[in-house]
């Protein structure tokens, strides 16, 4: 049975007079107060007034999102605040959002100083004092946390990805060594098992396929009070006596933000599909202040070409007989070198051309032969070292995008992910069916080119390494397509150093918190590495310790 509490009935005036002592009531239970299944969940007050009459929820904190900022801000708001948590999850069962599918990785702060001019460095000015001291000083206390919750990790030298942080080298490399990594051997699903245990045995509650959340704000102070969302398709009102911490995550899977926002077109991420940029009309709604929507961390993907499949897929070819090409079909970049910065390789693709009035990188097509072809498998399958993201065996079926990279490539070429040919020309035709720019003489003269490179030795235009020079056979011939988009957008509301939302003028919106991806404290570039996962640490606990502080809203005044 439900332990829900009804409040049909109730004038508002008696409503907002008794909440008081209502909560005072529920005060040491589990329980999320709502309505029964006779009470009204949608209604206003007469005249249209903003606040509901009925609450189908209540708690003293609301959290819409379940990733790893959700969690980070659930597990302090109730552990350290004592406050009644609940969460409001899209996916319609478990959630975890993109940290759940990542590396694991999050930052260890080795010098706190260094790192604070490090943050200063490589965003160039454009992160605030007070916002990297609240960071690092929060960041610095990870290892304290994970060690709390029983979190598996080692604290090691270097990323999966390379040297750490992003942008060592800058000021003569001053920055080297000022964080650390944190290696968790189960990657993000071992992390999101272990603290979604801590969050069970909090008794914080997570309701699933709640969707088209609407903030209610009292519209003289401002204050955000609860919300409205839809769960399945069923309207509900939730009640948040304290505050909403917004954890909603990026938007990845929404065209009209990319075009909006980010800059260039178009993308194709590999994360999590119910990424959509939800959060982003609902700070609108209210009055909120966007920032680093044009922040992204990303290389590139294989994009797939399959609307039945919409979504990138990491891709890594066995041999180096392969060639990548712009959308005219010329090289443009050291192949073996690209995507050497490994969180914002997507920069190469921001070229513009004016002979074709678009941006003339995206897609890249890379080129390669049979050799390459039948040496291995060119994506990653369940049961590989790098088991993550959308694909991992370890999400339920409700969750999982598809089962990992065939052994032999074979079903990805049925599939069309992958196109092939038995000459060049042809393969300029079957190009051409995607992209019109393609030229056929071009794409020849560039392949005899890169033929006549690997025999000399030497590549002078671009310098890729003579090791890595290797022809291409006789055919036939194969190409995917590679677009920007493998992570997270960054993009969301502007916040301050505890985490809360503000307007355009600077000024808080009472009650209102964002954390994570959604509206990352990055400028200018992604520099920190570990940092989307340290980013959910850092300001989803800052979150959920402040809002647990606010007295309600409700509260009898004397």
């Amino acid at each position: 049975m439900d332990k829900f509490t009804n409040h049909a009935g109730l004038s508002r005036r008696s409503f907002l007079k008794g909440a008081a002592v209502a909560g005072a009531a529920m005060a040491g239970t589990a329980a999320l107060a709502g309505c029964t299944s006779g009470a009204s969940a949608t209604g206003s007050a007469g005249s249209g007034e903003w606040l509901p009459t009925t609450w189908d929820y209540e708690c003293d904190v609301l959290i819409i999102g379940y990733g790893g900022a959700g969690m980070w801000a659930s597990l302090v708001a109730a552990d350290e605040g004592g406050s009644e948590v609940l969460i409001l999850e899209k996916a319609p069962i478990e959630g975890g959002g993109n940290s759940r599918i990542n590396n694991g990785e999050w930052t260890v702060v080795a010098d706190p100083e260094r790192f604070k001019a490090y943050c200063k460095a490589f965003s160039h000015g454009l992160m605030e004092d007070t916002m990297i001291d609240a960071y690092v000083e929060e960041a610095a206390r990870h290892t304290e946390y994970a060690d709390k919750y029983g979190m598996n990790y080692e604290v090691a030298e270097k990323a999966l990805a390379g040297t750490i942080p992003e942008y060592h080298f800058l000021d003569d490399n001053a920055y080297g060594g000022c964080i650390k990594i944190s290696s968790v051997e189960g990657f993000g699903m071992q992390t999101y098992r272990e603290l979604d245990a801590q969050r069970e045995s909090l008794g914080v509650q997570v309701l699933f396929d709640c969707h088209d959340e609407k903030l209610i704000q009292n519209p003289e102070t401002k204050e955000i009070v609860g919300c409205r969302t839809m769960i399945g398709d069923e309207e509900k009102t939730v009640k948040a006596r304290k505050g909403v911490i917004l954890t909603t995550g990026g938007f990845e899977f929404n065209e009209d933000l990319h075009r909006e926002y980010l800059k260039c077109y178009p993308w194709h991420f590999e994360g999590w599909r119910y990424n959509t940029g939800d959060g982003i009309k609902m700070v609108e709604e209210v009055g909120a202040k966007l920032w680093h929507m044009s922040m992204v961390i990303s290389m590139s993907s294989m994009y797939t070409r399959d609307p039945e499949n919409d979504f990138g897929v990491d891709a890594y070819l066995p041999t180096n007989s392969y060639f990548y090409v712009n959308r005219l079909g010329k090289r443009y970049v050291n192949e073996a070198a690209n995507g050497e910065t490994p969180h914002n390789g997507w920069h190469v693709y921001t070229q513009f051309n004016d002979e074709i009035d678009d941006y003339d990188r995206i897609p890249t097509w890379v080129v390669f032969d049979e050799t390459n072809f039948t040496s291995g498998k060119i994506g990653v399958s369940q049961g590989d070292f790098f088991e993550c993201g959308n694909m991992t065996s370890q999400l339920p079926d409700e969750l999982r995008d598809w089962d990992g990279w065939s052994e032999d490539n074979m079903v990805e070429l049925e599939k069309g992910w992958i196109t092939k040919a038995d000459t060049i020309e042809e393969l300029a035709e079957k190009m051409q069916e995607w992209d019109h720019w393609m030229d056929a003489e071009t794409l020849k003269a560039t392949f005899d080119d890169y033929q006549a490179i690997c025999e000399a030795g030497a590549d002078p235009k671009f310098e890729r390494d003579p090791e890595t020079l290797q022809k291409l056979d006789g055919g036939p011939y194969y190409c995917y397509t590679l677009y920007p988009g493998s992570c997270s957008t960054l993009g969301g509301p502007k916040k301050n150093e505890h985490a809360q939302v503000v307007d355009v003028r600077g000024e808080v919106i009472p009650r209102l918190y964002s954390a994570g991806s959604f509206g990352n404290f990055q400028a200018h570039s992604y520099g920190i590495t570990g940092g989307n996962n340290s980013e959910n640490m850092v300001w989803g606990r800052i979150a959920g310790r402040h809002a647990s502080t606010l007295e309600n809203w409700d509260a009898e005044k004397k």
